[in-house]
Parts: C-alpha cells; structure tokens; sequence
C-alpha cells in the first residue's frame, strides 16, 4: 500500500465515526468546548498503572537502550507483570523460540520459568512475509492477533524489525500514525522497543539518544530508558525520559539502579535502590573533554544557539552553555 493510500484509509475510518452530543467534526479533527472536554473524560476511569509508574493504560510507551543492556530482558519482565492481571501479546522479533526457551531456563537445574497463561507470545514466520507491503501486513496482523486472543496490551520488540525506515522521518511517522490509529480505535496500551546508536557513558541519556527519527519522540505518551553503569557492568539504571500520565519521578536525579539476575529460571531486572545518574557516569578523559569542546567551537562557529548545540550533540543546554561560555574566555584571554 503507498503512503496515499495508507493515509486515504485511516481518513476512511475516522470519517466513518459520527459525533457525540456536543462534539462536532471537521475532517481528522473533533471539536467541543474545554469544559465538556473535561466532563466527558471524567466520566471515564483514570489510567491504571501497568508497571511501577512507568507505563499506564492506553499509553504508546517507549522502551530503548543501547544492544546488550538487557531491554528485552526488561520488556519480557513489564509483560510478565502486567499478564498475571490481564492478557499480554508479546511481538517478539528479537528471539527465536530457542532462544527464548534457554534464556528462560536454568542451566544448571533444568529448572524453567513458568509465565502466566495470560502471557501470548508472537513471532514473524519468514515464510508468511510479503517484502511489498511488510509494514502495512504485520500492523494489520498484530491487530488481528491482539482481537482474536482479547489482548489489550500489546509488546512490540523492536520498531527496527517493523519499520526498516525508522531513520526516515516522513517513513516513520506514518508507521507511528497507523500504530496509533489502531491504539485509539481499540483502546489499546502498547509497549514498543527501540534502539540507541553508541553512545558514551559520559552523559546523561536524553531523548536524542533515540535511534532513529526524532519525530517518533513525540509519538510517544511515555519513553523509558535503560543505561549501563560505568562503575560495574552488572548494573543498569532505569530512568524516565518522557512522562504524560503519572509523575515524574525516576529522573536524573532518581534512577532506578537494577542488577540482572536468574531465579528459578527467570531472568529479570532485580532492583538495587535508587540513585543520581551522574554517579553511574565515567568521567571523561582530557581527550574527550577536548573534542567535546572542538565540536562546540565549530557549531558555534556556524552560527548555531546553544540549544540546537545542546540537541546536536546529545548534551544538555546547561553543559552546552558552559563550555561556550569557557570558549569565549578562553579567546577573551588570548586577545589580551
């Protein structure tokens, strides 16, 4: 299906709902006063949370980190909890189903771990694919899957898998809309993996170490992220990036410290406390420091405002800020 076609149809659908009383529609948009919009929501239940406050109910959650942290491992752990309430499709693309047995067995015992009936798990079937229209198939299958097994929470591990394009902005955000269409038209939560590039365990994790295009940010209702301590490649750190519902509580200043362990088979994040991001950061060699400082001078150079420096190169503005700042005194000094 063309990117036309795939927008043609999602406007088929929305045109197909008639309004609620004091609501009135003009083409994609729904329009009524801010009180009524207010009466209307409270009149529906609060979001419950599905997991430590990390992810609510209706919300399309985003989970990344870099390779080898352990986010499947963590995503299968969110299912795991929030299946022993309600049913659980887990999309995984990541693992074969050997891959996943051994995972979750004890080499030593034999001793598996034994999962809720409520947890469905899904992969691709290579020989099912249809390389012209992979992305449109596999959202429809999902949708499919999740009515036919009464799943309201679905797992999707990984946007890379899906959407090839994700780098693509214009690519990746049509996938986002037609994942949200299907979100709203069913009331859905979703869960979605993704990636990080490489990055340095200098600085803090921020919405730009996303992979991909920054336009899937502001898809999202809520973005997790799990880091790697610098101090003792056993721990991890959970942190919120992005908060909608809820509070915002597992910031920089309050990471969630894990260490992965094997129990009974089941492998999963076990938590070690809570502390302040910079204490699992490395600190940088002179080097590093120096080609942070030479990257500043040329954006600087080019005109560029702390902030699209700040966004440029991953750091935040406050950092940003001070080494131009340092910059300018530094070719105040030489003047003299």
């Amino acid at each position: 299906m063309s990117d036309s076609s795939a927008l043609d149809a999602i406007r088929a659908q929305v045109s197909a709902v008639q309004p609620k009383d004091g609501e009135r529609y003009v083409g994609m948009l729904s329009i009524k006063t801010a009180n009524q919009t207010v009466i209307d929501a409270a009149r529906r239940p609060n979001p419950v949370d599905l997991y430590n406050s990390l992810w609510y109910e209706g919300e399309v959650c985003c989970l990344f980190a870099d390779s080898n942290i352990g986010k499947s491992i963590f995503a299968v752990q969110m299912a795991d909890y929030v299946a022993h309430s309600q049913p659980v499709l887990y999309v995984d693309c990541e693992l074969s189903d050997k891959q996943f047995q051994l995972r979750y067995t004890d080499q030593e015992t034999g001793l598996r771990h034994i999962f809720p009936d409520n947890l469905l798990r899904a992969e691709i079937r290579p020989e099912a694919i249809n390389a012209q229209n992979y992305e449109d198939d596999i959202i429809q299958n999902i949708e499919e899957a999740a009515i036919s097994t009464g799943c309201r929470v679905i797992v999707i591990d990984n946007l890379t898998y899906l959407c090839n394009s994700s780098e693509k902005g214009d690519v990746a955000g049509l996938f986002m809309m037609k994942l949200m269409t299907i979100k709203k038209k069913h009331g859905w939560s979703l869960l979605i993996i993704a990636h990080t590039p490489k990055r340095t365990l200098s600085n803090p994790i921020t919405q730009n170490d996303l992979a991909g295009s920054k336009k899937l940010y502001n898809f999202f209702d809520s973005v997790i992220a799990i880091g790697q301590s610098a101090n003792d490649p056993g721990i991890k750190y959970v942190k919120q990036v992005k908060v909608r519902a809820g509070e915002y509580k597992y910031g920089s200043d309050n990471v969630i410290v894990h260490e992965i362990v094997s129990e009974g088979g089941f492998v999963h994040f076990s938590a070690r406390g809570f502390a302040k991001e910079k204490e699992h950061l490395k600190e940088q060699e002179d080097s590093e420091v120096s080609q942070e400082k030479m990257n500043v001078a040329e954006l600087v150079e080019a005109g560029k405002s702390i902030r699209e420096i700040a966004a440029e190169l991953g750091i935040s503005k406050s950092k940003a800020g001070r080494i131009v700042f340092q910059l300018k005194n530094e070719t105040k000094q030489e003047e003299e």
